[in-house]
């Protein structure tokens, strides 16, 4: 049976991002760049390759920023045309949303990541959507995202995008069983969120890319609120779980936590070294400086 289409996102990107301070006092967390693109962007893109057609982005306070980023500025780029900027200007055409493709709702309150998702609920409708949390950026011949709706059309039912850790540090991520192979991936037979050491079913980590049947709002709208005193995903996917099936899609490429420092600092560095037009003037210094470690 033919699946419905995955055609909308939801980015929540409400998060304070008080790992950044003081920067993020003015500029969110998002809006920070990775070379000279602002993270959500990298996010953003990974959707589009993936065949999405909305996005979805649940912001909160101070957040407006994001919205405009994703609009026109017309003092600019009539400040480019009269300057004959014209790969500046094809640039920004590039990045800009089709008309109506973009749409923008407020998590008033900071109660959680389930909470977040849920603020979509209206917008999404009664289809299934993809989740992908703006922090974490991957670099992949083919993207995660893309990788998760092609083993959905398999699969149906729900997918999650996972990894593999340090059978040792399992004990700090959403871990999965893992059950029948089937394409990319396999079928998930349990999900338990931070396991104590040593019982963990495996060492596939969920790393922030999901795809859910819209069943899931109802459960959100009623949860209790989990870890943190918040209305947390995981615990709404293990209520939906009982119902539906899961599917783990093996992402095989690299993920930067740009929620982090240390993250964020090595995305830039993996980015930067990916460009052509940037690579010859920081490629010697960096070798430098990583030789004056020993």
């Amino acid at each position: 049976m033919a699946q419905k289409k995955i055609r909308k996102a939801v980015f929540p990107v409400a998060g304070l991002g008080t790992r950044f301070l003081p920067a993020t006092k003015a500029v969110p967390k998002e809006m920070l760049t990775v070379v000279d693109k602002p993270v959500i962007q990298y996010v953003v893109d990974e959707a589009a390759e993936a065949g999405i057609e909305h996005f979805v982005f649940v912001t909160g306070r101070g957040k407006g920023v994001i919205e405009d980023y994703f609009d026109i500025q017309y003092e600019l780029e009539q400040m480019l045309r009269e300057r004959n900027k014209n790969a500046e200007l094809s640039l920004l055409a590039d990045l800009l949303p089709t008309a109506g493709t973009a749409s923008f709702t407020r998590q008033q309150i900071p109660l959680g990541l389930g909470h977040a998702v849920w603020c979509a609920r209206d917008i999404v409708g009664n289809e299934p959507f993809a989740v992908l949390l703006p922090d974490m950026i991957m670099s992949s011949e083919k993207s995660c995202l893309k990788g998760m709706v092609e083993l959905y059309e398999q699969t149906g039912g729900n997918v999650l995008a996972v990894e593999e850790c340090d059978p040792e540090q399992a004990h700090k991520y959403g871990i999965v069983g893992v059950g029948e192979k089937v394409g990319e991936g396999f079928r998930i037979t349990e999900m338990v969120e931070k396991p104590a050491k040593g019982t963990a079913p495996s060492n596939f980590y969920i790393n922030g890319r999901y795809i859910l049947q819209p069943e899931i709002f109802g459960i959100l709208e009623t949860q209790e609120r989990g870890a943190g005193n918040e209305i947390q995903l995981t615990d709404g996917m293990l209520a939906l779980a009982r119902n539906q099936e899961f599917a783990a899609y093996h992402f095989k490429g690299e993920t930067f936590d740009c929620g982090a420092k240390d993250g964020f600092i090595l995305a830039n560095l993996a980015f930067a070294l990916q460009r052509s037009d940037i690579r010859p003037a920081i490629e010697g210094p960096l070798k430098d400086m990583v030789s004056r470690l020993a």
